[in-house]
Formats: structure tokens, sequence, C-alpha cells
């Protein structure tokens, strides 16, 4: 594995009251569901928001952050990621407070969590978040649904630290949602959001989040390495019809797979690198693109450089 240069002594000496982790060259597969990807050149783990905003205050602005949650819609690229990688969790970033009809949560929540408490509190209207294989900041940046949801119906504002070190503050109508995405500025790292849940039946909500939970584990490979979906569904379209009318479905590339199951989904199937996954997903849109016409947009998260190229 190809090393960067260890920066953390520097980030110290800029920021000498951190109180996170920074480890240098701390490998990044291990906390993505693919299992691939190189390192990460700082992987920090900050303490609060206050050590979060103060990492980039003081960090050299010349320095790239980047921040990954729980690695579910993500390819980290076999290269690494240079630069400073943040990680939010524990307390500070994972806890869920209930305030009447409201959820305060962190972003360090995964969605699936926050469905469970909106239902133990007898909260309606989240039970879809049941269906999302991620956390509560990705959620947020890329307005994630399933199940006739969406992150927009339900979200009253969020809060973040953005690349300055200052704290802001959304509302739903600032977040600027579309379909799979928010138009809040790119270098803001999400630390909390409110949620507004409606009273409902607590067994009735239970009910519709194994409803949720039972259509999920018929129609998706969730027992297998993989990304979620891969492509966002084109207007008018399902991604996964048109990868299947392309051909595509159970196509390999090394050791990555179209997924059999369910074709807008990607698995590492036997020893899978980043480029195998990647480039697989590169093949289908080009198979995709000549077959109907249609370009099909990537739904997963790609970071980091393309691993050196070995000469021969």
């Amino acid at each position: 594995m190809t090393a960067f240069p260890d920066i953390t002594p520097a980030i110290r000496d800029r920021a000498p009251a951190l109180r996170g982790r920074l480890i240098a060259n701390q490998p990044l597969s291990d906390l993505t569901w693919f299992r691939v990807g190189g390192p990460a050149q700082v992987l920090f783990t900050p303490a609060d928001t206050e050590d979060l905003a103060a990492l980039l205050a003081a960090l050299d602005p010349e320095v790239p952050v980047t921040v990954i949650g729980l690695g579910s819609n993500l390819i980290v690229r076999d290269g690494g990621v240079p630069g400073v990688v943040v990680r939010l969790g524990g307390k500070a970033f994972g806890s869920i407070a209930v305030e009447a009809e409201d959820l305060r949560v962190g972003t360090a929540v995964p969605d699936m969590r926050l469905a469970k408490a909106a239902a133990e509190a007898g909260l309606d209207g989240l039970a879809f978040f049941r269906g999302i294989p991620g956390s509560i900041g990705g959620a947020l940046r890329m307005n994630a649904g399933a199940h006739g949801g969406e992150t927009t119906d339900v979200l009253v504002c969020a809060e973040g630290v953005d690349r300055a070190g200052n704290l802001r503050r959304f509302t739903q109508a600032e977040m600027g949602f579309t379909y799979r995405h928010s138009a809040a500025p790119d270098d803001v790292i999400f630390t909390s959001a409110l949620f507004r849940g409606r009273p409902g039946d607590r067994a009735a909500i239970e009910a519709e989040m194994e409803r949720v939970t039972a259509a999920r584990e018929a129609a998706q490979p969730i027992r297998e390495r993989t990304g979620g979906s891969t492509f966002k569904n084109p207007p008018g379209a399902k991604a996964w019809q048109l990868v299947d009318a392309a051909g595509c479905r159970g196509l390999t590339l090394g050791g990555a797979q179209v997924s059999e199951m369910h074709c807008n989904f990607l698995i590492n199937r036997d020893g899978a690198t980043a480029a195998d996954i990647e480039g697989l997903g590169e093949e289908v849109r080009r198979r995709v693109r000549e077959t109907s016409g249609v370009e099909l947009h990537w739904e997963i998260k790609r970071i980091g450089l393309d691993a050196p190229a070995v000469s021969r």
C-alpha cells in the first residue's frame, strides 16, 4: 500500500488543543461496505462539534477535506484520499433526543436507528428511513429516500461546520433539495439535524417498518458487499430496467459484478478492487447509453485517487 506523507505533526502544530484522534495513512477499506480502497492521508475523528470547528479553522486552506459516514454509498479509490478525511462518531454525533413531535439527531446516527426512535416515540412519517442503509449526514447531503418518502419531507433544519470553521444553520428550504441532491454548500460538514414527525400509532408504524424491511430483503442483495443503488433513476425511468435492457445483469469485471438479484447494485464478488467496481459501473453506463441513449448518473459517491500505474 502506497503511503502518503505524514502531515499529522503539522496539523498538531496548527491546532495543539485538538481532542479528537488524528491517524496518518489509515486504511479506509474496512470503513466502506464494498471493503475496497486505499488509505486516508489523515483520518480525523473529532470529539465534538467544537473540536471539528477548531480543526477546520486551523487547517491549512490548501489541505483538502473529505467527510465520510457509514461508507454504505461510497467507493474509495485504490490510491487513497489525500488530505484530511473526517469521520464523525461517538456520543457527540450519535445521539437522538425526542422533543415533542421533533427528533434532534446527530449526523452519525444510522438512518435505520432514526426510524426506530421515531416509532418508539409514536411519531409517524419517518418509517421510510428504515430502508436506507446510510447515516443522517449522507441523507442530508443527497436527500436520501425510499419507499415513498424523502429526507426533504421531514427535515426542519440542519446544522454543520464549513471549511473555515464557522457554525452554519440551514432551514429545510435553504437545503435546496431535489432528487438525490442538496444544494447546501459542498464544504459544509453536517453535525446535527431536526426532523418532525406526526403523532401516530406505534404498532402501525412498526408494521410499516417491517414491510419496508421485508421489501428490501426480498429485492436487494443486502448481504453482499455492495454500495446500495448505483445510479440515479433518470426522469420517467428506472435505472435498473435500463441496465437490464442493456444486457448487464450479472456482468463482471475483475472481482466486481452487477447483481443478478437487482441490477442497479454492484457487488464485490471476489476480491474486487475499487477500480474493478468503478470500471464496471462505467461499462454499464456505456452500454446503457448505446442501447437506450440515456446517460446514467452515479448515485454512489466516489472519492480519492486511482492507484499508481504499475510499470511492466
